[in-house]
């Protein structure tokens, strides 16, 4: 059985086929893929694609959608009868319950000096409300990829169907006698994807140094090290999710999430230190998508692979005119509104929900038929909004008014029953 760094030498001269990418940014990131997969599902392209590697709460949706393809019986094709009643409806229920606030709060005393509690709350509270499969059951196309951060090695760690690990530390593979990685829960892939810091604590892996195969750190302690491997939210090192496919794949697709930088300043001194950890992760971030962009921006003939990117602060620009049938909201909005909605895993309510969706929708709508026409499959699909209802602007900034508080009494003890 070939591993993921084994995969990507035999394809580096030979991409092929569509890989989706879908970001952090809890049930926020969550719910504007969960629009934008509407809009890929209605065009036909979403049938057609080879890999969703996700992270965070890309994973969240990423694991509802891998679960409901088992329980319709799919196979290797994401093609719904109905998705709003086969997809949106069930996972609208489950963003709308608040799955952090008692776990979090049971378990704050002890949280940094022993994550396992909380961790084990979390998973424990994804495995009944999300999802019962094990990395076993996921379908074999398309292939998930569920990111989290290997803390010890600094790098992109990897769940799926065919494996475990990260390309320093080795991987389990699902078959060998020393596997048994193919019995982890889903729900645990999850949990270490989106355990985001600081509000919980790293996960361990706890797993034996001899499961693991290969690696490319050979270092003296290297036993000692895999024996306390511990992992944390995969956007800590990829926000993205595209390490697992951008050498693979012919196209990449990336719905992005990802919160917007904030322009601060004469803030207090423990926000100041808070601050030198965005200013770098804004910086990998940026060279991420410099670099993306860069290839698509190259002539056909050279480059190495086509795709594009929806974002979360993006709106319906001027350019949007040119495109028939055009849908969304404005620049305006999307900046000072939508871009604001927290990222938790608090309960969101019934018109953060519609507005995160809808925005989804139309940023991937106009990215796909804009740039990408020829991925079209139906091309007579014309975008209808999920919600309409929550398309007027100013409903938006009104219902939207606390969304960018992640404290707020009434919604705190709500979740304290949930």
């Amino acid at each position: 059985m070939r591993g993921p760094a084994e995969l990507e030498e035999l394809v580096r001269g030979g991409r092929s086929g569509i890989g989706l990418c879908l970001s952090g940014g809890g049930f926020r990131a969550a719910l504007f893929h969960l629009g934008a997969l509407r809009r890929l599902h209605e065009l036909g392209i979403l049938k057609s694609v080879r890999w969703i590697s996700s992270v965070s709460g890309g994973s969240i949706l990423a694991g509802h959608i891998a679960t409901c393809q088992r329980a319709y019986g799919l196979g290797g094709r994401l093609v719904f009868k109905n998705w709003q009643r086969d997809v949106a409806k069930s996972f609208r229920a489950f963003v709308g319950r608040d799955l952090r606030t008692w776990p979090v709060m049971k378990n704050s005393l002890w949280n940094w000096l022993n994550p396992g509690p909380l961790l084990s709350d979390l998973e424990r509270r994804y495995r009944d409300r999300l999802t019962t499969l094990s990395l076993k059951d996921l379908p074999e196309a398309p292939e998930y990829v569920f990111c989290a951060t290997d803390l010890t090695f600094g790098v992109n760690w990897r769940y799926s169907r065919r494996s475990v690990g990260s390309y320093q530390a080795g991987y389990i593979y699902s078959e060998g006698e020393s596997s048994g990685h193919n019995e982890t829960p889903l729900a645990r892939a999850i949990a270490a994807s989106a355990c985001f810091p600081p509000l919980f604590g790293p996960m361990a892996v706890g797993m034996p140094p001899s499961a693991f195969r290969g690696g490319q750190y050979t270092g003296p302690k290297r036993d000692e090290l895999l024996q306390h491997l511990v992992l944390s939210d995969g956007g800590v090192y990829d926000n993205m999710a595209l390490e697992p496919v951008w050498r693979l794949a012919a196209t990449v697709l990336v719905s992005d999430c990802g919160a917007p930088f904030e322009y601060e300043a004469g803030k207090e001194p423990w926000r100041t230190l808070l601050r030198y950890t965005s200013v770098v992760s804004r910086q990998t971030q940026s060279l991420r998508i410099r670099m993306l962009q860069a290839e698509w921006r190259k002539q056909s003939t050279v480059r190495a692979y086509n795709g594009t990117r929806w974002h979360l602060a993006a709106g319906k620009s001027d350019d949007s005119k040119s495109l028939p049938n055009a849908v969304g909201y404005s620049e305006q909005i999307a900046e000072d509104c939508i871009a604001k909605i927290r990222t938790d895993l608090d309960a969101f309510s019934d018109a953060e929900m519609c507005i995160l969706e809808n925005h989804g929708y139309c940023n991937a709508d106009y990215q796909i038929r804009s740039k990408l026409p020829k991925l079209v499959v139906r091309k007579g699909s014309k975008p209808v909004c999920p919600y309409p209802e929550w398309m007027d602007e100013g409903k938006v900034r009104a219902a939207l008014s606390d969304s960018s508080r992640r404290f707020v009494t009434l919604r705190l003890l709500k979740g304290l029953f949930q």
